[in-house]
């Protein structure tokens, strides 16, 4: 069964989450250095069936783009140009961050895990996939 996996984009690193096959629910994949992110993607595509990518969009609280959101928009395009046959779909992602930090913070860790940017960035994703898969389910 193909899976749907979600994408915290960020300049530096990206978040990665991915659905079980019965997409119900989300889970931790991988954090990357966005510059490697497409090599990533092909290398797990040739793995797992992905029938769709959920990235998460940005925005100020006024709606506003941020300052990343041409870099999103320039990175879907090129996917969607090398993998036609996988779907997009985008999720407001404001306060993602923020609630990956409080459910670490509430999960346990340490100070140190709980200062991985990179742990913030996968939870980030799982939070956007799940709040996308919950979309699906209804």
């Amino acid at each position: 069964m193909a899976r749907i996996l979600a994408i915290d984009y960020g300049a530096k690193r990206t978040g990665i989450a991915v659905s079980d096959p019965l997409k119900i629910i989300a889970n931790p994949l991988e954090t990357v250095e966005t510059s490697k992110l497409p090599e990533y993607l092909k290398t797990y595509f040739e793995k797992e069936t992905v029938e769709c990518i959920v990235v998460g969009e940005p925005k100020n609280l006024d709606n506003s783009p941020v300052p990343v959101s041409r870099e999103i928009d320039e990175f879907i395009r090129t996917f969607k140009r090398n993998h036609p046959h996988i779907m997009v779909a985008r999720i407001d992602e404001r306060f993602t961050s923020r609630i990956a930090q409080q459910a670490i913070l509430i999960s346990g860790k340490n100070k140190k895990a709980r200062r991985d940017k990179s742990l913030v960035d996968k939870v980030s994703a799982v939070i956007i996939l799940q709040s996308y898969l919950d979309t699906i389910i209804k």
